[in-house]
């Protein structure tokens, strides 16, 4: 399997940026799907954004457009989350995740992807 390691959460204000990353490793010879989800306490896991490995095609979810971009870099095997106009309801862990599907609406679903890092929690403060 795919071990995938979150990183570049913490504690920021309303308004401000964090770039989340999610580094891949293992001997897997295999390139994958690579979404992120958010849940906070309480509450069901939320899709965030996906991007193929191949081709590069992204999707983010409707109450992120325009504020998070998801992109990879293929050399590095990391994947990030780039997450910009912060707000309070953005908080949450935030975990990547790797799927053997490609099809935006697959990618949607968290019962796609079969490997999940740790998670990494992002607080945002007004």
């Amino acid at each position: 399997q795919v071990q995938l390691v979150e990183s570049g959460g913490g504690l920021v204000q309303a308004g401000d940026s964090l770039r989340l990353s999610c580094a891949a490793s293992g001997r897997t010879f295999t390139n994958y799907a690579m979404g992120w989800f958010r849940q906070a306490p309480g509450k069901e896991r939320e899709f965030v954004a996906a991007i193929r490995w191949r081709g590069g095609s992204t999707y983010v979810a409707d109450s992120v457009k325009g504020r998070f971009t998801i992109s990879r870099d293929n050399a590095k095997n990391t994947v990030y989350l780039q997450m910009n106009s912060l707000k309070v309801e953005d908080t949450a862990v935030y975990s990547c995740a790797a799927s053997n599907f490609d099809a935006s609406i697959l990618l949607r679903k968290f019962n796609m992807y079969h490997s999940w890092g740790q998670g990494t929690q992002v607080t945002v403060s007004s």
